[in-house]
C-alpha cells in the first residue's frame, strides 16, 4: 500500500510539474502522456550513445528559474529518468565514464550547468537522486538558443571520435562534448569479432588489416592479419593488401613480391580496376603498362577495350580511342552500356577521358 501511495504521490508532483492534472494517465493502460516519449542514438565509430527520455513541452510556461528552478537537481527530461548508455568508455569534457547506462540529471544555473551521470538509472524523475551514487560530474556554459517548445537532445558536431550531445528547451541550450578513442575500441574490437566465424573466411581478416591500413596504425598486426587472410584463402584482395601494408612500412622489396603475387592471381576487372586505381594515384606510365598487360593476358574480356581506350586516349590518339571504346561498349553487360557510350562520344569529340 505504501509503495502504491509512492508511486501516486510522484505521479501527482509530475502532473503538477507539467501543469495539468486533468491529462489522461494510467498505471495499468498504455494512454498518451503529455511528455512523450523519444530516444535517439549517435554512432561514433563504433560506439553508439543512446538517450532515452521524455519530452516535456513550454506551455506557455516560464521553464528556467521557475518550473525548473536554479540550483536544484532535475531530471533532465520527464517523466522516469532520463538514461545515457555507452557502449564503449568514453570522456565526457575530457573526463573519463565507464561504458554503461546511466542516470542523467542536470543543475540548472543562470551562468553555469552541472551534469551529472548516475549510476542509479531506475529511479522516477530526480525525486529520489542521490549524489553518492554519481559515476561523474561536470560542468558546463548553457547557451542562449532558437526556442523549442519540447524538449530534445540532438547530436551536433559529428565526427569519427567525438559528437557534442546538446539538450535544447524552450531558449536555452545546454551542450557537453562525448569522446571516444576510436582507434582502440576499434582494435579491441576487432580482436573480439575475429575470434568468432569471421576467422574462418579470408575476408574477416583482410578486411580487419585494411581498416587498420587506413589508419596508418599498428601495421605489424595490419601484416598478421594479412597473412592469416591469405592462408585462409590466397587471393588477388588479400596479396594486394599485404602489397600496400609493406609499401607502408618501408619494405619496398617485400611490396613489389607481394604485388606481382597479386597482379598474377588477378582476372581482367581486377587488372583494369588496378590500372585505374594507378593513374588516380597520378602513375600514369604504370598504369599503361597495366592495361597493355591486361589485354595480352585477357584478349577476350571487353574490360581490356577500355582500359586501352583509356591508354589511346591518354597519348592523344582518339581514332583509336573512341575504336577501343566502342568495342567495350558492344561487349559490355547492359548496365554498363550506358556509361561507356558516354566515354565514346567525348572521344569522339577529342575529350580526354582520363581528366
Amino acid at each position: 500500500m505504501f509503495k502504491l501511495f509512492v508511486r501516486v504521490l510522484f505521479a501527482i508532483e509530475g502532473l503538477l510539474l507539467l501543469g495539468s492534472v486533468g491529462y489522461a494517465q494510467s498505471f495499468v493502460l498504455d494512454l498518451p502522456r503529455p511528455s512523450q516519449h523519444a530516444v535517439v542514438t549517435q554512432r561514433i565509430g563504433i560506439t553508439d550513445v543512446t538517450i532515452n527520455y521524455h519530452r516535456p513541452m513550454v506551455n506557455k510556461r516560464k521553464v528556467w528559474g521557475g518550473l525548473v528552478p536554479y540550483g536544484q537537481v532535475w531530471r533532465a527530461g520527464a517523466n522516469e529518468n532520463t538514461t545515457i548508455k555507452f557502449t564503449d568508455p568514453v570522456t565526457v569534457e575530457g573526463k573519463p565514464l565507464p561504458p554503461g547506462t546511466y542516470g542523467l540529471h542536470m543543475i540548472p544555473g543562470e551562468n553555469e550547468w552541472t551534469v551529472i551521470f548516475s549510476r542509479n538509472s531506475t529511479s522516477w524523475g530526480s525525486f529520489t537522486y542521490d549524489q553518492a551514487e554519481d559515476a561523474l560530474r561536470v560542468t558546463v556554459k548553457p547557451q542562449a538558443a532558437e526556442f523549442h517548445e519540447a524538449l530534445t537532445y540532438d547530436f551536433d558536431d559529428v565526427s569519427a571520435d567525438s559528437s557534442i550531445v546538446t539538450m535544447r528547451w524552450e531558449k536555452t541550450a545546454v551542450p557537453f562534448k562525448v569522446e571516444v578513442n576510436t582507434h582502440e575500441v576499434v582494435e579491441q574490437n576487432l580482436h573480439n569479432q575475429i575470434r568468432g566465424l569471421a576467422q574462418y573466411t579470408w575476408e574477416g581478416w583482410d578486411d580487419a588489416a585494411n581498416y587498420l591500413l587506413q589508419e596508418k596504425i599498428d601495421l605489424e598486426e595490419a601484416l598478421k592479419y594479412s597473412d592469416r587472410s591469405i592462408q585462409n584463402e590466397a587471393r588477388y584482395d588479400n596479396f594486394m593488401t599485404k602489397s600496400k601494408v609493406l609499401e607502408a612500412m618501408g619494405r619496398k622489396d617485400d611490396a613489389t613480391t607481394a604485388r606481382n603475387k597479386a597482379l598474377s592471381m588477378a582476372n581482367a576487372i581486377q587488372m583494369h580496376g588496378y590500372g585505374r586505381q594507378l593513374q588516380i594515384d597520378g602513375k600514369q606510365s604504370e598504369a599503361l603498362a597495366i592495361y597493355r598487360d591486361n589485354a595480352k593476358k585477357n584478349p577476350d574480356q571487353w574490360i581490356i577495350h577500355v582500359g586501352l581506350s583509356r591508354m589511346y586516349s591518354a597519348q592523344g590518339d582518339f581514332a583509336n580511342a573512341a575504336k577501343e571504346m566502342n568495342i567495350a561498349v558492344a561487349g559490355a553487360p547492359d548496365g554498363q552500356k550506358q556509361p561507356l557510350q558516354a566515354f565514346a562520344k567525348r572521344l569522339e569529340a577529342k575529350d580526354d577521358i582520363n581528366k
